[in-house]
């Protein structure tokens, strides 16, 4: 079923890399306004560039921002050097959504993350001046949050996403993860229910390496398979941190290894859903790029993983 002759360890050589953004893990934000930061974002570790002409903007230089990143996707007929990259744009309301619209439907747009939706209609509205374009609904007030589960069903949205700086200043609340469990818990169950990839988690600020990973380690607890990053640096880990692990893909491979050798039957209740994990978790390995190599001397018996990855 699987080749059992090897583990596995990330592949960090190919700069640049994108993968689909249903599998999308880090969401690298780059300031619209500074056009000469475009080529180091991609030429990053992040699975997808968000260029931002949104909350990092301030309102004088909104047209400016948005000249940048036009000139940066090139038109349809012409791609430029960002063709396929994704936008931030301006919510639904403001003086800027419209005009967002009207000039990045010319340009070779990937998609657009829609910031601060609070309503079905956020969305639809968006679409239909986007066709086939896909929209990652930022969710980040309480209204928003109450809604999350049409959001989610909207025809248009293709994933949801946490903006969690303006949650907590619309709400009050604090950052700790058991503050904010069941605002993550709705992101997941919702995305699930309406048949989404799973959420994508908000940023977490500053440079310790340390925080990051525990920032991560918290989204992919909640389910969560990607998460906003605010510097090239932080991909990389994140991208470590929400793949399957060494010890969940040797788990894999050690279950398929003993379920071929037992006549590769279903034995028990518990067969089909390990199934299903096992082969998930050896996907996603190949699906972000995790190579083989051959570390380990004596296989050591894995215990079986959390299920954490939803797509």
């Amino acid at each position: 079923m699987y080749d059992e002759t090897t583990t596995y360890e990330s592949d960090t050589s190919d700069a640049g890399f994108r993968i689909d953004p249903v599998l999308a893990r880090s969401w690298l934000l780059v300031n619209g306004a500074h056009y000469g930061k475009f080529e180091a974002a991609s030429r990053s570790r992040a699975d997808i560039v968000v260029l931002d002409i949104e909350d990092a903007v301030a309102p004088k230089d909104k047209v400016a921002a948005r000249d940048n990143v036009v000139r940066w996707l090139g038109p349809k007929d012409a791609p430029a050097a960002g063709a396929g990259e994704w936008v931030r744009i301006n919510g639904f309301g403001t003086p800027w959504w419209a005009d967002d619209l009207e000039a990045l439907s010319k340009t070779t747009l990937g998609g657009v993350m829609l910031a601060m939706v609070e309503s079905v209609d956020h969305v639809t509205e968006t679409a239909k001046r986007l066709p086939d374009v896909p929209i990652v609904a930022l969710v980040e007030t309480a209204r928003g949050l109450e809604r999350i589960s049409e959001i989610a069903a909207a025809k248009g949205t293709f994933r949801l996403a946490f903006g969690i700086g303006d949650f907590r200043r619309d709400t009050g609340f604090g950052d700790d993860p058991a503050t904010l469990a069941y605002t993550r818990s709705r992101f997941t169950i919702a995305a699930k229910a309406a048949h989404l990839p799973s959420a994508i988690d908000g940023p977490t600020v500053g440079s310790s390496a340390l925080k990051l990973s525990e920032a991560t380690a918290v989204s992919a607890e909640f389910g969560m398979t990607g998460k906003i990053c605010l510097s090239p640096d932080q991909c990389a880990p994140v991208n470590d941190g929400l793949s399957p692990s060494q010890d969940e893909i040797s788990w894999a491979k050690e279950f398929f290894a003993e379920f071929e050798r037992d006549g590769g039957e279903i034995r028990n209740g518990s067969d089909l859903p390990r199934i299903a994990r096992a082969t998930k978790i050896l996907d996603l390995a190949r699906a972000y790029g995790i190579t083989a190599s051959d570390y380990e001397d004596e296989p050591v018996h894995q215990p079986a993983p959390s299920d954490t990855y939803h797509y």
